[in-house]
């Protein structure tokens, strides 16, 4: 007898046919890869991309099916999985496309707090996981009521690349986590993750600059380089997972975020 199928959404608004219970999910996300354990799942994930890094025994044990922007298609294919989860900016759209011929593929879509919420309710319906998701979301949600907020509110601009430099605009989650943490993003006038010159960084004058380590792994050297162009800006490297990764990591964040100020301030 054939399994009941559900229809559901995903947050692109595209509706599709999952089974109650997936058995067979492939994530293309890091940070979903890691809400997916934290969900209580195990081998019920059958593969992840090079950069699902955590947790560290699936990133050993796993099949890696290539990374978030060169996804091995037939690879994935061939593991036969009933549940693929990707992202919009993570992952391509072509790719997306392609995988969705062969399984249902749920794509998240994340700019803020309370989209990431969403994200995390609708995985754990998805994967059957629901009083799992619920107590996650519970701990996410303490942990940010309580989370400290730098009282000044200075400006501060954040990197995630080099050569060229590229920035954070309006329309991204790290943007959202800086100004739940106080700070008022000098590129807010952008959008999504532009690329910018030393030259931009000394107009803008920022108060706060924040190496991230990941996807650029910025080091004490380059806070060297930089501090010689920006003299009167205190540069920071900072923990890039605590400012985005959308998942069970959130629960993290404002600890992180209170610890960072600490330091600073």
């Amino acid at each position: 007898m054939p399994h009941t199928r559900l229809t559901v959404s995903d947050q692109l608004g595209r509706e599709m046919q999952v089974l109650p219970q997936p058995k067979r999910i492939v994530s293309l996300v890091p940070s979903q890869t890691e809400l997916l354990y934290d969900l209580g799942l195990d081998a019920e994930v059958i593969g992840i991309t090079k950069f699902c890094i955590h947790p560290e025994n699936w990133f050993q044990t796993k099949t890696r099916i290539g990374g978030t922007k060169d996804v091995n298609l037939e690879l994935v294919k061939s593991l036969e999985p009933d549940l693929i989860i990707a992202n919009k900016e993570e992952n391509k759209q072509d790719q997306i496309e392609a995988l969705s011929a062969f399984a249902p593929v749920w794509v998240s879509d994340i700019v803020n707090y309370s989209e990431a919420f969403t994200m995390i309710r609708s995985v754990a319906q998805i994967t059957g996981r629901v009083a799992h998701g619920q107590q996650l979301l519970a701990k996410i949600e303490k942990a940010f009521q309580q989370m400290p907020s730098h009282p000044l509110h200075p400006t501060a601009a954040y990197l995630i690349w080099k050569d060229p430099y590229m920035t954070v605009g309006s329309d991204t989650f790290i943007h959202n986590i800086l100004s739940l943490a106080g700070f008022q993003n000098c590129f807010v006038d952008s959008l999504r993750y532009p690329a910018i010159t030393v030259a931009d960084l000394q107009e803008k004058a920022p108060e706060y600059l924040f190496l991230s380590s990941e996807p650029y792994p910025f080091k004490m050297k380059h806070i060297k380089a930089l501090q010689a162009d920006l003299p009167k800006t205190k540069i920071h490297l900072v923990n890039g997972e605590m400012f985005s990764w959308y998942g069970s990591r959130m629960q993290f964040m404002p600890r992180y975020i209170g610890e960072l100020l600490q330091s600073i301030v």
